[in-house]
């Protein structure tokens, strides 16, 4: 079993990482530059939210925290780096699942930094900026001063970062940087293209249609806003977001807003903690919702919760909707 490294274990760690940080000629990246790898000895810098982090090296003994940061590592062939995960928030596609089943998890919501640094990791990437805080996973300056890099979903920056609304160029400018870091830009250039012919495929509706992005929540729905994944998935398929003009990735949204907007289709996430059926029995016997356009003709659409947050299956949550709306007769 590894060592747990801890803070009077680290004094090595924190001379290595300085020394890092006061390098000089380090290659720096941004997700949308699509800057290459640098060579193999030779350190890559990289602004991340507010945090500028140094990786020396391709990083060799990874955590990943949420699904959406495991599933980027699977899909380009990082498994074997994957020494924990925590907070997964559901199965991974089958595609993944041989490489899934390998994988330890260290907690089913957020770990502990002590049990972080029980499996020695070199890297820390989270769907979370919140994840490194005291309380939780640590904080990026001390997992740094630790030896540990740290790296946030862009999408999920929230000190500073973030796109102002999200693109696709956004999502494979990550996968590419993530590329870059592990030294793995050829598969990264493959997974962009793969990316870029399937969202080729998607047929964008022209008839006009509105959609609530329900992910939980009965008493007030929790829904997709106007700046992140659901708002990019709706506008590529064809479908006006209800909650559109709301300038945050989620926000709650009255009922009573909903039923004055009456969507065509409804945008059910499917969570083990609030299942698509949950919510379906819900807005079917509740008289405020019961009369809802969609309700009342069963237009309804789903997905699974790890697709509907930035990432790996953002462009197959565009294609699976545009092929659920055909088969409710409206693409």
């Amino acid at each position: 079993m590894p060592r747990p490294r801890t803070r009077a274990t680290g004094v090595a760690a924190i001379v290595a990482a300085a020394l890092l940080l006061t390098g000089c000629g380090a290659a720096v990246a941004h997700p949308s530059a699509g800057t290459g790898s640098p060579a193999a000895d030779k350190p890559l810098v990289i602004q991340n939210c507010d945090t500028k982090v140094t990786f020396a090296k391709a990083p060799k003994r990874v955590v990943s925290i949420k699904s959406t940061s495991t599933e980027i590592l699977l899909a380009l062939g990082l498994g074997d780096r994957i020494v924990g995960t925590a907070f997964q928030d559901g199965p991974v596609p089958a595609k993944w699942s041989a490489q899934a089943a390998r994988l330890h998890k260290i907690s089913d919501f957020m770990p502990s930094e002590e049990a972080l640094l029980a499996l020695e990791p070199d890297m820390v990437y989270s769907g979370w900026e919140s994840a490194f805080s005291a309380d939780q996973a640590g904080t990026r300056s001390e997992l740094t001063a630790l030896g540990v890099g740290s790296y946030v979903q862009p999408a999920a920056c929230r000190t500073t970062g973030a796109p102002a609304k999200l693109t696709f160029s956004d999502i494979f400018g990550e996968l590419k940087q993530v590329g870059a870091i592990f030294r793995v830009d050829a598969a990264a250039d493959k997974l962009v293209a793969q990316q870029k012919a399937e969202l080729a495929t998607v047929h964008k509706s022209t008839k006009g249609l509105s959609a609530l992005w329900y992910s939980s929540g009965t008493d007030t729905p929790y829904v997709g806003a106007g700046t992140g994944a659901p708002e990019l998935v709706l506008e590529t398929v064809g479908l006006k977001n209800v909650a559109g003009d709301v300038k945050q990735t989620w926000t709650s949204l009255g009922w009573e807003s909903i039923v004055a907007d009456d969507p065509d289709v409804i945008i059910l996430i499917d969570a083990s903690w609030n299942t698509a059926a949950s919510k379906i029995a819900s807005l079917e016997s509740n008289p405020a919702t019961a009369n809802l356009s969609a309700v009342k003709n069963h237009r309804y659409i789903t997905l699974p919760f790890p697709a509907s947050e930035a990432g790996v299956r953002t462009v197959d949550a565009a294609v699976s909707v545009s092929k659920q709306l055909k088969a409710l007769g409206l693409g």
